[in-house]
């Protein structure tokens, strides 16, 4: 059970039945239960694409991003890799041990000095592979702090823009369209210059598996420009805030047009998304006797939560399973993130309707600046002024610690965004 305080939390029939939905979306987005409909002990088949070991005289492994040790456990179960390097966040105890992997945990969602070491570390690697090698790529979401190499900044800068950046409201993609564009590492730069062969097996944690967004496209080509980043941090009102240094990187690059890989060098392909959780969650609600409605939610959270609204049925026995990622605009110092902020949300929205149990959860167990991965709860009446209080200090994660509500996983080393459950 990955849900670790299930028993706590399931008080009633209605919470187990949820609880136990979401738990078989969380189940779905672990990579030994997605590998193996790629890989065997032989080649690694994707559509029309077959890559065998045999051809290679030695298979090697770079894993980054929340999902890389499980990816790399899952893969070298089926096909024993020669040897590799996991990049996973600080605090993510690796599921796979031993000395053949080269294992770092640096700091997300802030980069930190083991960000710069791993990349350093994965860049030497990659570029010391003799031409009949293979490495495959594994690549899940969080790999953009993860991994950090800036160009022609400091880290500190590099930090101080992923802070500006995650409070903004910005899309990942715009997010890390600004990353690319101040990195030696990402939007293809890592495999730019690459003389053994390789693969990328990716988990997406982005709208539209956009490729060249996820773990801010470091194995694959770059589709955004030096203008795009500047016209989102116009967009955003961020240009006083950022760092001068970071400007004139930017304004350089667009005059030099000295522009990030736009060809792609090796093939990448998506082996899993957030549809695999949702339709898992979407059989278990159907066996469980409920009429069942999915819908993904992508951008604004208040957005989100007015579709969320217009979907619930009025019937009984309803299941509204959700999924997706939506932004959040910080407002205060409280603790909390996405999903703990989309469920009181819902909560103060839905205080004049019938009994509900609503709850949603990040897949990788960790919502924002919270321990936690989510939360659930009933539409109880609670008073109006209280929960304006919390949303306006961003603190839905002590709203609902007071409530005892928070759904507990710890690491689950995995991302495939968001899930969430109603249930009537």
């Amino acid at each position: 059970m990955i849900i670790q305080n299930f028993k706590e939390l399931a008080s009633s029939d209605k919470k187990k039945d949820c609880l136990e939905i979401l738990e078989s979306g969380l189940q779905a987005a672990q990579p030994k239960n997605i590998l193996s409909e790629y890989v065997t002990p032989k080649e690694i088949k994707i559509g029309k694409k077959s890559i065998k070991f045999e051809n290679y005289s030695s298979v090697y492994t770079v894993a980054f991003g929340k999902a890389g040790d499980s990816m790399t456990q899952a893969l070298n179960a089926i096909y024993p890799v020669k040897s590799g390097i996991i990049v996973i966040p600080k605090g993510s105890k690796s599921v796979i041990k031993g000395k053949k992997f080269k294992i770092f945990n640096p700091r997300h969602p802030k980069p930190d000095q083991t960000s710069v070491k791993a990349a350093k570390e994965v860049m030497k690697f990659v570029q010391n592979r003799k031409k009949d090698e293979l490495i495959v790529f594994l690549v899940s979401g969080g790999g953009s702090s993860l991994l950090a190499l800036p160009d022609q900044i400091t880290l500190d800068d590099k930090i101080h823009v992923t802070d500006l950046m995650l409070k903004s409201g910005a899309t990942i993609q715009e997010f890390n369209c600004i990353r690319k564009h101040l990195s030696k590492i990402k939007g293809g730069k890592l495999v730019e210059n690459m003389k053994c062969q390789g693969i990328g097996l990716i988990m997406s944690d982005v709208e539209g598996d956009d490729l060249s967004s996820i773990a801010s496209g470091t194995t694959h080509m770059d589709d955004t420009t030096y203008q795009d980043a500047l016209d989102i941090i116009e967009k955003y009102k961020l240009k006083r805030k950022m760092p001068p240094e970071v400007l004139e990187v930017l304004n350089n690059g667009v005059r030099n047009k000295n522009e990030t890989p736009k060809n792609a060098k090796i093939d990448n392909f998506v082996v899993a998304n957030n549809l695999n959780c949702i339709q898992e969650m979407e059989k278990v609600a159907k066996k469980k006797g409920y009429k069942v409605k999915t819908i993904q939610l992508f951008g604004d959270i208040k957005e989100a939560v007015t579709k969320i609204l217009e979907n619930i049925s009025d019937e009984q026995k309803t299941c509204l399973i959700f999924g997706g990622e939506t932004t959040v605009r910080v407002l205060g110092k409280g603790m909390g993130g996405r999903n703990q902020e989309i469920v009181l949300r819902l909560l103060k929205n839905t205080q004049k309707s019938k009994k509900m149990v609503i709850a949603s959860m990040g897949t990788d167990g960790i919502d924002g600046n919270s321990v936690f991965a989510g939360a659930i709860t009933e539409n109880l009446k609670i008073d109006l002024q209280t929960m304006k209080e919390f949303l306006k200090n961003s603190d839905s994660g002590r709203f609902f610690q007071k409530q005892k509500s928070n759904i507990i996983t710890d690491f689950t080393h995995t991302n495939l965004m968001d899930i969430g459950v109603i249930l009537r």
